[in-house]
C-alpha cells in the first residue's frame, strides 16, 4: 500500500515540473507570444496630460508597422479630421485643436503579418488668458446683393493671418473660387473674381476656436453663416451727366435725376457696396470733417456707400439740383420730401427696391477712386491684387 501511495505522489509532481509540463500552460504561452502584433503605436501628448497647445501637440505615430485607424473625438463625440500618411507611419490632424477642450485618440497599426495593435489616450488642451472673436457681415440667413462681400473685423490684430484665414472656410453652391484679403491685421474680406451670381448659396465656417491669431491670443468661436445672393442689381451714377441708371440683369430699369458733390467736395468715383439701409437718419457735418457745414436730422432714405461717410440718399432741401447741376458735400442725392412718405418720388422708389449687398458705380467724377476698404468696396483691386 506504501509504494502504490509513493508512486502516485511521484506521478503527480512530475506532472508540475519535468519535461511533460512543456504540453501544459508554459507552451500556451508561448504561442500567445508568437501571435502579438509587433507593430508600436505611439500618441503624444500623453495619456492624461493638460494645457496642451491647440496645434502641432497632436500626432500619432507607428513603428515596425503601418497605421490603419485613428479617431480623435471631442466630449460631444464630435470626431477631429486628419489624415495618414502615404507610408501608414504617421497622422496629423487637419486642423488646429480647440480651447479648453477634453480629448480622446484611439489609434490602431497592421504589422507586416497582419497582426494589429491598439493604442488609446486622452488628454485637454489649454484655457488661454487672452481671446478673441470676430463681428461679421452680412447676417446669418440673409438675401443679399451680387456685391456683398464675407467681411470679417476681429476685435484683435493678427499676427498669424495664415492660421486665421486657414480655420474660415467658404463653400458655395454652384461651387465658385472664392478668395479672402487682409485690409491691415484685424479685416478680412472674401469675395470671387466678379460678382456673385444670383441664387448663389453661401456658407461660412468658422472654425476659430482655438486659433493662436497672436502670440497667447486665441480664437473662441465657432459658428455657420450661410446668406443667398438675390437678383442682380447694379446702378451707375454719371456725375457729369448727373443721372443713375438702375440695372437688373445688365438691363436698365429705370433712369432717375441726381446730384453729386459739388466742385472741391466731389463724391468718389468706383464700385461701391451698399452696407446700411436707414430710412431716416440724421447727418452731421462735423462727423465727417465739414464743421458746422450741416446738421440735418431728418434725411430720408439713406443707403450707405463708404465707411467714410459716403451715402445715396433721399434729398428734400436742394430745390432743383437734381438732374441739374452738382450740390452735395461727396453724397449722391436723389429727390425726396420731407419725412420721406411720397413712395413714387425717386428716393423712395430706389430704396424700396434695393437690398444690402446691391452695387452702386461711380464714374465721371473728378475725384479719384473709392479706397477698396472704405466700405465694403474691394471690388475696385483687380483680382490679382486681391489674392497677393
Amino acid at each position: 500500500m506504501s509504494g502504490a501511495l509513493l508512486l502516485a505522489v511521484t506521478a503527480c509532481g512530475g506532472g508540475g515540473t519535468g519535461s511533460g509540463g512543456g504540453d501544459g500552460k508554459g507552451g500556451d504561452s508561448g504561442a500567445a507570444r508568437s501571435k502579438q502584433s509587433e507593430a508600436v503605436v505611439s500618441i503624444s501628448p500623453e495619456d492624461g496630460a493638460k494645457s496642451v497647445d491647440t496645434s502641432g501637440a497632436l500626432k500619432v505615430t507607428a513603428a515596425k508597422g503601418r497605421l490603419t485607424e485613428v479617431v480623435v473625438k471631442d466630449a460631444k463625440g464630435r470626431k477631429l479630421d486628419g489624415k495618414i500618411s502615404g507610408d501608414g507611419a504617421g497622422w496629423t490632424p487637419s486642423t488646429h485643436l480647440a480651447a479648453a477642450t477634453k480629448y480622446t485618440v484611439h489609434a490602431v497599426a497592421e504589422d507586416s503579418e497582419g497582426r494589429t495593435a491598439a493604442e488609446d489616450a486622452g488628454f485637454t488642451t489649454l484655457t488661454p488668458d487672452d481671446t478673441f472673436v470676430g463681428s461679421f457681415t452680412p447676417e446669418d440667413g440673409s438675401k443679399v446683393g451680387v456685391g456683398m462681400p464675407f467681411s470679417i473685423r476681429f476685435t484683435r490684430g493678427i499676427t498669424n493671418p495664415k492660421d486665421v484665414e486657414k480655420a474660415i472656410r467658404i463653400r458655395t453652391e454652384p461651387a465658385v473660387d472664392v478668395e479672402g484679403h487682409w485690409f491691415g491685421n484685424d479685416r478680412l474680406d472674401f469675395r470671387p473674381e466678379k460678382y456673385w451670381k444670383p441664387g448663389t448659396k453661401v456658407t461660412v465656417d468658422l472654425n476659430l476656436d482655438g486659433v493662436e491669431g497672436r502670440p497667447g491670443v486665441y480664437g473662441e468661436q465657432t459658428k455657420t453663416i450661410d446668406f443667398t445672393i438675390g437678383r442682380d442689381q447694379v446702378s451707375v451714377v454719371d456725375a457729369k451727366k448727373l443721372t443713375m441708371k438702375v440695372m437688373r440683369d445688365g438691363k436698365v430699369i429705370k433712369t432717375v435725376p441726381v446730384t453729386t458733390g459739388k466742385p472741391g467736395m466731389e463724391t468718389w468715383n468706383g464700385q461701391m457696396v451698399i452696407s446700411e439701409m436707414l430710412t431716416v437718419t440724421r447727418m452731421n457735418g462735423a462727423t465727417v470733417g465739414y464743421g458746422g457745414e450741416y446738421d440735418i436730422k431728418d434725411v430720408p432714405h439713406a443707403l450707405r456707400l463708404t465707411n467714410s461717410g459716403t451715402f445715396l440718399h433721399g434729398n428734400y432741401w436742394a430745390g432743383g439740383a437734381f438732374g441739374n447741376y452738382n450740390a452735395s458735400h461727396g453724397c449722391i442725392g436723389l429727390r425726396d420730401v420731407r419725412g420721406g412718405w411720397d413712395k413714387k418720388v425717386p428716393a423712395a422708389w430706389f430704396f424700396n427696391h434695393s437690398m444690402i449687398g446691391d452695387v452702386v458705380v461711380v464714374k465721371n467724377s473728378e475725384d479719384r477712386t473709392v479706397d477698396p476698404d472704405n466700405g465694403l468696396n474691394g471690388w475696385n483691386m483687380s483680382w490679382e491684387k486681391w489674392k497677393k
